[in-house]
């Protein structure tokens, strides 16, 4: 069995990353997203475990006094991390990975995983992207303005992944980041085709 690919997906914060993800784990088989550490609040309708663990600063600097996170950042106040012991064997078990994370962490699981695949999800327009932070009705304007200020910087970065998708159409948006994992697995699969092509070849 061949391993997994680590697919890496940053966006500006109001650009539908969580829904794009969540549908193409609904959708694809054989994928898992990783599920960060966070010392930030849980938010309505979240759930420990699954959208992220949470857990206090105390235990967070711990973990990263142990190198246990393939990366780490500060964001808002908050600190988040990534398992990197569960990234690896879940790659090795020959699953693909999907990880929601910031450049800044991006920029340092690439240097980690050459192999990897850097996907960055736009906004179609900065009003939407305004509009949709608004919608949220989750932040005060104060803290919407600084996420606006953040996203600019954050889509400034858009050149070093390796694919661009622009979320106007959200079923278009899906198509295309279905396209991009799947074009990646039929490249990378030949590792799991040993028997067949020892049969054809001799």
């Amino acid at each position: 069995m061949g391993k997994g690919t680590l697919f890496i997906i940053s966006a500006p914060s109001g650009a539908g990353k969580t829904s794009l993800v969540s549908e193409i784990l609904a959708r694809m088989d054989n994928i898992q997203a990783s599920v960060s550490h966070t010392t930030r609040a849980c938010r309505p309708g979240e759930e420990d475990g699954v959208n992220y663990h949470f857990v206090s600063q105390e235990q967070f600097v711990r973990m990263e006094e142990g190198n246990a996170f393939l990366e780490h950042a500060e964001v808002f106040g908050n600190f988040y991390g990534t398992s990197e012991q569960w990234v690896q064997d879940t790659l090795n078990s020959g699953t693909d990975v999907i990880l929601e994370i910031d450049w800044q962490g991006a920029e340092q699981v690439r240097h980690k995983f050459a192999q990897s695949k850097s996907i960055f999800i736009l906004p179609p327009s900065k009003q939407a992207l305004r509009e949709r932070l608004n919608g949220r009705g989750q932040d005060e304007m104060q803290v919407i303005e600084q996420r606006i200020a953040a996203a600019t910087e954050e889509m400034s970065h858009y050149i070093e992944a390796d694919y661009l998708v622009v979320n106007d159409d959200f079923d278009v948006a899906r198509h295309e980041l279905e396209a991009i994992i799947t074009a990646q697995r039929c490249k990378t699969s030949v590792h799991g085709h040993e028997k067949l092509l020892l049969d054809l070849l001799s």
